[in-house]
């Protein structure tokens, strides 16, 4: 299908907003807790097409006055009885349509291509299932004549566990459908704070020109979690922490925070510029991991003072896994923008709290006059949150306030909190936003295959090594900052995690 149509039709379908959504997998959990209050909150904002229709897909055999109030539950629970508005809710509902279908077998969608004949031919289908059924879900609807030249695919993470598999994913994309048509999910993507980390460095020349290892020390990633696995054991334990978090959402944001500025605020302009980073990204070798890597496993702790279950205590858990569950790394590009400025990439789960951010360390004057047992806090930090709360600050040092200080310096933060400097406006969940760029065709959001494939490959690589170099896995215990090995390697480059750098 992909390779017989011509480019100038993929060119026409993004500029095409989609009337038909249909969404495969709607009765499960990432479409009741995540799309379905998306699309409400779309519909609120009177944000949808008029004329669009929405097709939930599922097995089970249910009609469609039980899926509505099934959706109407949803709603309910997640949002809340009291905050859903009756006319916006009924809106939504009108709009839906439920057609049951077994994804592995191709007569059912033969069913579902004759119920979508009468709506308009932009479909955009969003596959909420398990990427295993990707290539039969394309396949079939193919085969079932439900594909054209105007459809969009939106499809999750993971694609993939490594870069073979990778590949074995996106191959069976690209048999039905055209790159233009291709819709990966990274919902960080979708995060207000992330869009405002492009506009931050881009419409800002105090920072876009001294955004480089001229002037920045380093820069650390941290997403922190203070959840588990959540009754996901099964499938974490064959992923990981590198798997699971580092290959997608930290080597998105890394993208973002190192990428050169893009030609223009376009997706393939975009997408470029954070290829180049992931090109530029140095291996770690077999020699190297003991400096640049620490891998850690949650042991017994105490969460909100009560006791809390290591990782290998979990119900269902494998007591000999030698799974990550937590991960820290030194990642060094090697490119003119940041050759010599190391990013320092963490994440874990059953942290002491759940915390995104952005930490970018400036270098300190290379002159200094002022107190010399105060020389460690000559240092600006820009802190770009993303979880729990969403806000800017920039750490700058002014004097202490008073006849008797004299020249005594101290820090303050220039803080920018968008749910206080917009509090008229309701922050969007990254799923509304990803959601309605999709129907759309705005592509920027969302990640271009050549991204998926190298980010596999850096992290492939990495995997290799700490599996040639033996590493050991250490533990932490729930409620904690993670190994303290994790301090020992930044320290060891003369460098400091955030929370840690006041008491220097």
């Amino acid at each position: 299908m992909s390779h017989s149509t011509s480019s100038d039709e993929h060119t026409a379908a993004t500029d095409i907003l989609s009337h038909s959504f249909v969404l495969f997998g709607a009765l499960g959990d990432l479409s009741l807790r995540k799309l379905m209050p998306a699309l409400y909150q779309l519909e609120h904002a009177q944000l949808l097409s008029q004329e669009l229709e929405i097709m939930a897909v599922a097995r089970s055999a249910i009609s469609t006055a039980q899926l509505k109030q099934r959706v109407e539950h949803t709603l309910n629970q997640y949002i809340g009885a009291d905050q859903l508005n009756p006319s916006s809710l009924s809106r939504l509902l009108q709009r839906l349509r439920y057609c049951q279908v077994d994804l592995t077998q191709a007569q059912d969608y033969i069913t579902l291509v004759q119920a979508l004949s009468s709506w308009q031919p932009q479909v955009t289908f969003y596959l909420a299932t398990p990427p295993n059924l990707y290539k039969d879900i394309c396949q079939h609807l193919h085969s079932a004549g439900g594909v054209n030249s105007f459809s969009r695919i939106v499809v999750e993470k993971p694609i993939g566990h490594d870069l073979a598999s990778s590949k074995v994913i996106n191959d069976a994309l690209a048999l039905y459908f055209d790159e233009s048509q291709i819709f990966r999910i990274d919902h960080y993507l979708g995060k207000e704070t992330v869009q405002n980390l492009i506009a931050l460095r881009f419409a800002n020349p105090l920072f876009e020109n001294q955004w480089s290892n001229q002037y920045i020390d380093y820069v650390e990633i941290s997403v922190a979690e203070d959840v588990g696995i959540e009754g996901r054991w099964g499938y974490f334990d064959k992923a990981g922490q590198m798997r699971d978090m580092v290959q997608n959402h930290l080597m998105q944001l890394l993208c973002l925070v190192a990428m050169d500025p893009p030609s223009q605020l376009d997706a393939s302009s975009i997408r470029d510029e954070k290829v180049k980073v992931l090109r530029a990204l140095k291996p770690i070798k077999p020699d190297e991991i003991s400096n640049h890597l620490v891998l850690g496993q949650y042991a017994d702790g105490q969460f909100e003072q009560a006791p809390a279950p290591g990782y290998l205590n979990e119900s269902d858990a494998n007591t000999s896994s030698n799974t990550e569950t937590f991960i820290a790394l030194r990642a060094e590009i090697a490119n003119w923008r940041w050759t010599g400025t190391p990013f320092y990439l963490r994440t874990g789960k059953r942290m002491a709290n759940k915390v995104t951010e952005i930490v970018i360390h400036y270098k300190a004057n290379s002159h200094y006059i002022f107190n010399p047992d105060q020389a460690s806090l000559a240092k600006n930090r820009l802190i770009i949150r993303l979880q729990p709360s969403e806000s800017i600050s920039l750490q700058v040092l002014t004097k202490e306030q008073g006849m008797d200080k004299r020249m005594q310096l101290r820090r303050d933060p220039l803080q920018l909190d968008l749910a206080q400097t917009q509090s008229n406006v309701r922050i969007p969940d990254a799923y509304e936003r990803l959601l309605l760029e999709a129907l759309k065709g705005n592509q920027s959001l969302f990640v271009r295959r050549d991204e998926v494939e190298m980010a596999w490959q850096w992290c492939d690589q990495v995997r290799h090594s700490f599996q040639s170099a033996d590493q050991p896995l250490i533990p932490y215990p729930v409620g904690s900052n993670g190994p303290t090995e994790a301090n020992d390697m930044i320290q060891m480059h003369g460098h400091h995690w955030y929370e840690d750098c006041d008491e220097i």
